[in-house]
């Protein structure tokens, strides 16, 4: 009883016009950052590496090399901080989680892009 008025409440939050996002996508998200005053967007683009949760705490984990360093940034999908987040690229990977690439540089850090056919673009 009580957990079916928690997800009635939560349905008003959740977000609907999320892309399908897989472990492997390369993602850009759009974040509102608040300096002082004013209000900014900062776009932050890295793969995905993990989804964990379910419902209005779902959150999925970024990851991209800055000078030389490894960047991981967990990001809540129905945060209204979150502006928004487009796929940039689609990665065929083997696992849920990518945490193996947190040990990669280099070439063996690259993920296989998803290549999609017109005919499979026609019937979306």
């Amino acid at each position: 009883m009580s957990q079916q008025i928690i997800r009635d409440i939560e349905k008003e939050y959740l977000k609907t016009d999320l892309p399908t996002i897989n472990p492997g996508d390369t993602i850009k998200a759009s974040v509102r950052i608040k300096e002082g005053n004013k209000e900014r967007l900062q776009a932050f683009e890295g793969v995905v590496i993990s989804i964990k949760g379910s419902g209005i705490s779902r959150t999925v984990k970024l990851r991209k090399i800055f000078q030389g360093i490894g960047v991981e940034r967990t990001f809540l999908l129905h945060s209204p901080k979150v502006e928004s987040f487009k796929v940039v690229r689609r990665g065929v990977v083997r696992r849920a989680k990518l945490y193996y690439m947190r040990g990669r540089s280099g070439k063996s850090a690259r993920i296989r892009e998803k290549i999609v056919t017109k005919a499979a673009k026609g019937n979306k």
